[in-house]
């Protein structure tokens, strides 16, 4: 059984930072692309970074290039996107998810087939 736990969410000053983290289990993992996604309220589920099961390559959406970060340990069956420069525009619940084909960093929602329940990050102003 897949299951992925996201940690890390809560409230943040405009401006500042944080780190969310993805525990995995159930995966091969290290052949997996992960994601993270966010969906604020009345929007759509939008792409916010991925990457590669080996960690080499990444992608990222244009809003959060520059100023964020994804990273993975395999070790730990973990992965991690860390946001600087927050804005009241990041707030949003951020979901975790896997794509077991691991061949491509795709950014549609459907591509990807596990997802996590969602932390939520609040920025305040």
């Amino acid at each position: 059984q897949v299951q992925l736990v996201e940690s890390g969410g809560g409230l943040v000053q405009d401006g500042g930072s944080l780190r969310l983290s993805c525990a995995a289990s159930g995966l091969t993992f290290s052949s997996d692309i992960m994601g993270w996604f966010r969906q604020a309220p009345g929007k759509e589920r939008e792409f916010v970074a991925a990457i590669t099961g080996s960690g080499t390559l990444a992608r990222y959406a244009d809003s959060v290039k520059g100023r964020s970060t994804i990273s993975r340990d395999n070790a730990k069956n973990t992965v991690y996107l860390e946001m600087a420069r927050l804005t009241p525009q990041d707030t949003a619940v951020y979901y975790c998810a896997a794509d077991p084909s691991g061949r491509y960093i795709y950014t549609p929602s459907y591509q990807y087939h596990y997802w996590g329940q969602g932390t939520q990050v609040t920025v305040s102003s």
